[in-house]
């Protein structure tokens, strides 16, 4: 099964998500800040990446470009998941390398659907 790997800084959210994931039958990664995703989607290099906006010692906006940035990992699609659901927010997510957007809280059957769009499964 695809490899997801979540890059968030809320426990709660983290867990929520991961355990919603794996009973779907996806593998998931955690990484607890921007940097740690950035490492985590070398090392690990997932089938897709749900990227908080707003992390901790990178924020995901940097996170994303770095990614995108590298040519091993630029491929790897990334959907950014944000509680900042504001006007341009979707258009800045896009512009920094995201492949989609979701806000939060998030509704699970429209998560999927974005990921089974990008990734298949």
């Amino acid at each position: 099964m695809p490899t997801i790997l979540i890059v968030e800084d809320n426990e709660m959210n983290r867990d929520m998500l991961s355990r919603r994931l794996e009973r779907r039958g996806y593998t998931t990664v955690i990484a607890a800040d921007g940097q740690a995703g950035v490492e985590a989607t070398e090392s690990v290099r997932p089938d897709l990446v749900l990227m908080d906006m707003s992390l901790p010692v990178v924020d995901g906006w940097e996170a994303t470009r770095r990614i995108k940035a590298n040519p091993d990992t630029a491929a790897i699609p990334i959907i950014a998941l944000t509680a900042h659901a504001m006007a341009g927010d979707r258009e800045k997510a896009l512009e920094a390398g995201c492949d989609d957007y979701d806000t939060k809280p998030i509704e699970l059957p429209g998560l999927i659907d974005k990921i089974t769009r990008l990734i298949g499964n």
